[in-house]
């Protein structure tokens, strides 16, 4: 990516061509962001996008009882802000810096003109959208029908695919969420969360730090998330 981080996998740049990428990148103007720093407010009425090439931010809202509900990571390559420039919306949710990121900040005009000078980012574009929307219902889905270690494994799983590195050991997540960030988005408790992890521990299957994880037995791990049978049994 021209010196930045390498695309997210499911993250626009990762759809692209390095032309495209060029094309895009060169519309916005370099924009950088401290760690906890609000990148987008939820309900804010700008209509300006984010194109994300280095760092990571967590998108979440607030709901009526003052508890935030956590969607999920966004990384490198990943655009912010595309339905309020598609659609005109107001913001739907927050997206705030985990550490420090850059950005290329486009007006709602640019990104559109953008997507109709270049068809193949525009598909680029849908892909994404795609992508988020299999996850939402994929998040609901689990959350309804799973208990919170196997919502924890699922969330673990699916950071693993979307954002993890593969070492000796096994895989890292390098951007691990929080136990506060688990809580949220599986709408559990953060000391159940949190006795889920240790039952990861214990059995070896997870090792935790701060803004690491390390998998390192993925198989059971996710077995644990489908619920098999003898899940435990890596073979």
């Amino acid at each position: 990516m021209n010196g930045h981080d390498e695309a997210a996998e499911g993250a626009l740049l990762a759809y692209l061509s390095e032309d495209d990428r060029d094309y895009l990148l060169a519309r916005g103007v370099r924009r950088r962001f401290r760690a906890n720093d609000f990148v987008l407010m939820e309900g804010d009425p700008s209509d300006h996008v984010h194109v994300l090439v280095s760092g990571w931010v967590r998108v979440s809202t607030v709901v009526e009882d003052g508890r935030e509900v956590l969607f999920g990571l966004r990384g490198p390559g990943e655009v912010l802000g595309d339905l309020a420039a598609i659609n005109g919306w107001a913001r739907t949710a927050s997206c705030r810096a985990i550490e420090p990121c850059t950005a290329f900040q486009l007006t709602g005009a640019q990104f559109l003109a953008v997507l109709r000078a270049r068809p193949e980012i525009a598909i680029a574009t849908l892909k994404t959208v795609a992508v988020r929307l299999r996850a939402a219902e994929s998040a609901r889905i689990d959350s309804a029908a799973f208990d919170v270690s196997r919502r924890v494994a699922v969330v673990l799983v699916r950071l693993a695919e979307e954002h993890g590195r593969r070492v000796p050991e096994g895989v890292v997540i390098e951007a691990a969420l929080s136990q506060a960030d688990i809580a949220a988005q599986i709408g559990a408790a953060r000391r159940t969360v949190a006795r889920a992890l240790a039952m990861l521990r214990q059995r070896g299957i997870v090792e935790t730090g701060r803004r690491r994880i390390l998998i390192r037995r993925p198989r059971v791990l996710r077995a644990l998330a489908r619920s098999e049978p003898n899940g435990t049994q890596e073979p």
